[in-house]
């Protein structure tokens, strides 16, 4: 063993002098000219730089990647700079070993081993890739030319440009175990249900909330040329909503229950359909319209369409036992909850966001929102589950969101029996700092403060002060105790089946 140690690196060596003298042998062209450009493009990461600029002027993953892979040479950089260098100190190649038209000038004065360049080249390239593989396998030819130009030039025998591309895969992994990759969201499936078809809308009681988000004087007009034999009523201003939806879904000859207006209207809406065994036809009427668009029918030429057919889902229904205390007095709510809930700074969160959206897109809007909001925010405290926390966020989604971060955006299966909880604590040392830190790289997901996982049941109570609990954007303040459960498959929803 000791002897197969001792003659490695004179067997290096010379494979190294082989590789040199072969490149040596090139006649001189243009090539020089470009592996010498294509060297010096990528020093101090400059070449990398560039390129992590123009990813990040376009959203989704290009932007994800040029954040990865710029962390990723972070890491690879300071290990090769720091540490390998001083730790394995090796001469560079002489000028006899190479044309002098060909020889780098000035050479480096750094050890030779490891090729910072390469591990840099590789690092960025691996990191990129793994969350954009076409944008990875782009940017490969362009890794393996800076890496071949540091032993072209002189700069570097071959070996070190091998170890260089070592640490900089290694950096690459390393990364990734800190930064998972978005877990890719499930395809769409909805589970058929039964439902009339509703030629014209006949049979079909529409309830308009006129306060709702995208309400207009030409709503009704609409909704009587899509659905002409449906009765449609309007809720006007001061009218109790819950009860003329309730009165909607009560009225004589009615098949199915239509709705047009926000979330919150729309999960009362599904919570009176429920109790009338009937049908619910969700008309995108709100400001999102996150629960529309989760059952496929994002307009209402699609809702139409279903109805007409008698196309219709299963979709479950959470619901939220809520014990509150308001000026002395206790009271018990019983809620629906047909997309999410939360605790804590998430609502303003999620305000700033949608405020910033416009002008800044929503990736930087997100992290814009995030860095005002957890700067100026204090955590809450209160018993998960009969657990102490002390937290930022808690965020209850019913059924399963997509991407598995604290930014959920959609819900392929509407009917999978789980609460989808994401909570971000304040109990670690240090909590408000690494979660700046995490809301600045993106990596939020990933980092100890986040924690996400999954039930059927969950139970809060408050600790001092009562809390606000916002159910699908309603907030509700004075809440000390809340129970949330799933109800599987309550709800039948028009709407495609995929």
């Amino acid at each position: 063993m000791r002897s197969m140690l001792r003659k490695g690196p004179g067997r290096v060596a010379v494979f190294d002098r082989f590789l040199v003298r072969a490149v040596s042998r090139q006649p001189q062209g243009q090539h020089d000219d470009f592996f010498s450009a294509l060297s010096a493009a990528a020093t101090k990461g400059k070449l990398w730089f560039a390129i992590a600029g123009g990813f990040a002027a376009l959203p989704g993953k290009p932007r994800r990647a040029a954040l990865h892979g710029l962390l990723a040479l972070g890491v690879a950089s300071a290990a090769t700079n720091l540490l390998f260098k001083t730790l394995l100190p090796r001469a560079r190649p002489l000028p006899e070993h190479l044309p002098v038209f060909r020889f780098v000038h000035p050479q480096p004065t750094s050890s030779s081993l490891p090729s910072g360049h390469s591990a840099s080249a590789a690092a960025f390239t691996l990191g990129a890739g793994m969350v954009s593989p076409a944008l990875g396998a782009v940017l490969a030819p362009i890794a393996a030319g800076v890496a071949y130009s540091r032993v072209h030039t002189g700069a570097h025998w071959p070996s070190d440009v091998v170890f260089g591309c070592t640490i900089g895969a290694g950096a690459a992994l390393l990364t990734r175990k800190w930064w998972p990759e978005r877990q890719a969201a499930p395809p769409t499936g909805r589970t058929a249900a039964e439902a009339p078809a509703l030629d014209d809308g006949e049979g079909l009681s529409i309830a308009v909330n006129a306060l709702g988000g995208s309400y207009s004087p030409e709503t009704v007009t609409l909704l009587r040329e899509a659905f002409p034999k449906a009765h449609i009523h309007e809720i006007s201003e001061g009218e109790d909503v819950a009860a003329q939806i309730q009165a909607a879904a009560a009225r004589p000859g009615t098949k199915a229950l239509g709705v047009w207006g926000g979330d919150g209207t729309v999960g009362t809406a599904a919570a009176a359909a429920v109790g009338q065994s009937l049908p619910l036809l969700v008309l995108p009427g709100g400001t999102l319209n996150h629960f529309a668009r989760d059952a496929g029918v994002a307009t209402v030429a699609e809702a139409a369409a279903a109805a007409s057919t008698g196309t219709a889902v299963s979709s479950d229904l959470g619901h939220v036992s809520v014990g509150r205390g308001i000026e002395g007095a206790d009271e018990t709510l019983e809620l629906t909850m047909l997309n999410t809930a939360s605790f804590g700074v998430y609502p303003n969160l999620v305000r700033r966001r949608e405020r910033l959206q416009p002008a800044l897109g929503k990736p930087l809007a997100g992290l814009v929102a995030g860095l005002r909001t957890f700067a100026v925010a204090s955590p809450t405290t209160l018993k998960i589950d009969g657990v102490r926390h002390k937290l930022w966020i808690l965020y209850l989604g019913r059924g399963r969101y997509y991407p598995r971060d604290v930014a959920p955006l959609s819900r392929p299966v509407l009917d999978d029996g789980v609460l989808d909880i994401r909570m971000v604590t304040a109990d670690e040392p240090f909590a408000r700092l690494r979660l700046l830190w995490a809301v600045l790289t993106g990596t939020v997901a990933a980092t100890k403060v986040t924690h996400l996982s999954e039930a059927s049941r969950l139970s809060i109570e408050a600790i001092g002060k009562p809390l606000v609990l916002a159910v699908d954007g309603e907030p509700l303040p004075g809440v000390r105790t809340a129970e949330f459960t799933v109800q599987r498959g309550k709800l039948r929803v028009y709407g495609p089946r995929p």
